[in-house]
């Protein structure tokens, strides 16, 4: 008998559970879908933390459901990290490939504007990050890269070419809140096979 489907969405740095992808997300499953338990979770801002926050509800929820996974920007970095752990499928939305050099940028004082939450990103936050880092993708077909080259956040070209043996879909401009979200929940449902 197949296991019930769930949905783990994974947000970004400075995002929430109210981001609009994940929102769109849940809307979707509401509407279309309302046999797949959807969680997205309020992440702790500190990579370890967040970790072993992840790794705590997927041991939860692993036995009961067939897990998927949907990651955006630090979100898609912690669920390529997820799903080579646990060889679960993973979308990933504009996702950060070395976040560890990119939010070295952002050390100090920092404002969740979702939130409000105020903490401090320090430089052993970035040594969490590269803790983290999968260096060879093994199972390129549990992974789908949606990227959009207008990202004005990070470089396309890294996710193009750290993804390559996996399925791809990248569009011309955009930015990096991935615009038009809305055409892909179905499909993303599909390639997790919840």
């Amino acid at each position: 008998m197949k296991k019930p489907s769930l949905l783990l969405y994974i947000h970004g740095f400075n995002s929430s559970p109210f981001s609009h992808k994940a929102q769109v997300m849940v809307q979707y499953c509401k509407e279309n879908r309302p046999d797949i338990k959807v969680i997205v979770p309020r992440l702790p801002s500190y990579p370890q933390e967040a970790a072993e926050f992840l790794i705590y509800l997927i041991e939860k929820h692993k036995t009961e459901f067939t897990i998927g996974l949907v990651g955006s920007s630090l979100g898609g970095y912690l669920s390529t990290w997820l799903s080579e752990q646990y060889g679960y499928k993973a979308v990933l939305v504009n996702p950060a490939v070395k976040p560890y050099e990119l939010l070295a940028d952002y050390l100090g004082k920092q404002t969740n504007p979702y939130t409000g939450e105020d903490y401090f990103l320090e430089s052993h936050h970035m040594i969490e990050l590269q803790d983290l880092l999968v260096k060879t993708v093994t199972t390129p077909e549990s992974l789908w890269l949606l990227q959009q080259e207008g990202d004005e956040v990070l470089d396309y070209r890294q996710a193009v070419e750290k993804y390559l043996n996996c399925k791809q879909t990248i569009e011309k401009e955009g930015d990096h809140s991935f615009v038009d979200f809305e055409r892909y929940p179905e499909q993303i449902i599909q390639f997790l096979n919840l």
